[in-house]
């Protein structure tokens, strides 16, 4: 997938969260509950979310400058963060809605209508949410993935809310209606923490997940023929882009260019299995092996 075409996803994803957020609002407006009203309060975030995933993304696509020579990858994992950020405060607003309704319980009113009219925005919300955490997998996008993540929580937090809902009709109790609201806001809250806890590991250069550096691993010693180790390996991901960067022992009668042809080899496999991956090799003689291949450790190519 290209940049643009992510871009055009972002864009989207707007008119999406603008399309679910009025069918919740008309839900909210039929019945009077307060627990769909804290289902259209998450959907004003997810309006807002979307429109800092389009920027972030947009941002993240430039190319590197004298100011930024490693690119704007980072800037999904700020839109990440700050979509962590509304989805808590939208958390204590329903709270707060969820108290002043237990204060004062009131009847729903057509609840049916309502509550269809809600599940069919659910049905909206969980078939674009699967899609963008498909496209956010796939090309290693930090934004879509958290938006995808985001909706599909979403999803679940609505299903809960005409569950919930349900059970207070059929049982007469109002009070329900507030109680149910409340366990929603304390949900999305968990739900932004995590979301925000995920995106700063990214911002402070938390390396990849061990099964990928097993993989980077394997393709750089099926590709350092010639080499005599591989030593230092650290990964760190930005954004779109997976950094890897490692020691490559050599003989020290190796000539220059035969190096690095050696490290051009390295530098497709990996570009061909890796979306996104920038790749930096510091070449040193022999005198720099560090020995014995341990678990994690260097490796020792021959």
């Amino acid at each position: 997938m290209m940049p643009r075409d992510i871009q055009r996803i972002s864009l989207a994803s707007i008119a999406v969260a603008v399309a679910v957020l009025a069918l919740k609002l008309v839900a909210w407006r039929i019945t009077g509950s307060v627990a769909l009203f804290s289902d259209a309060l998450e959907s004003v975030v997810n309006v807002a979310a979307a429109v800092v995933t389009f920027l972030a993304v947009r941002l993240a696509d430039k190319p590197a400058d004298r100011n930024h020579p490693y690119g704007h990858h980072k800037a999904e994992y700020l839109s990440a963060v700050f979509e962590g950020v509304l989805i808590v405060l939208a958390a204590l607003a329903v709270l707060d809605a969820a108290w002043r309704a237990a204060l004062a319980p009131r009847e729903i009113s057509e609840p049916f209508v309502g509550m269809l009219v809600n599940g069919l925005a659910g049905v909206l919300n969980a078939l674009w949410g699967v899609f963008l955490l498909r496209r956010g997998r796939a090309h290693a996008s930090p934004a879509l993935m958290a938006e995808g993540r985001h909706l599909l929580a979403d999803v679940g937090s609505s299903a809960a809310v005409l569950a919930g809902l349900a059970i207070a009709i059929a049982t007469g109790y109002p009070i329900l209606d507030a109680v149910l609201a409340a366990i929603v806001g304390i949900y999305i809250l968990w739900c932004g923490w995590n979301l925000v806890r995920d995106s700063l590991g990214g911002l402070m250069d938390e390396a990849i997940a061990p099964d990928l550096v097993a993989r980077i691993r394997t393709i750089i010693e099926a590709n350092a023929g010639g080499a005599i180790e591989v030593h230092d390996l650290r990964t760190r991901r930005a954004g779109r882009a997976t950094f890897v960067e490692f020691h490559l022992v050599v003989s020290g009668r190796m000539p220059v260019r035969e190096a690095h042809a050696i490290c051009d080899r390295i530098e497709a496999a990996l570009r061909t299995e890796i979306v996104g991956v920038v790749t930096t090799i510091h070449v040193e003689p022999s005198e720099k092996a560090k020995g014995p291949a341990e678990a994690g450790g260097p490796l020792v190519l021959h």
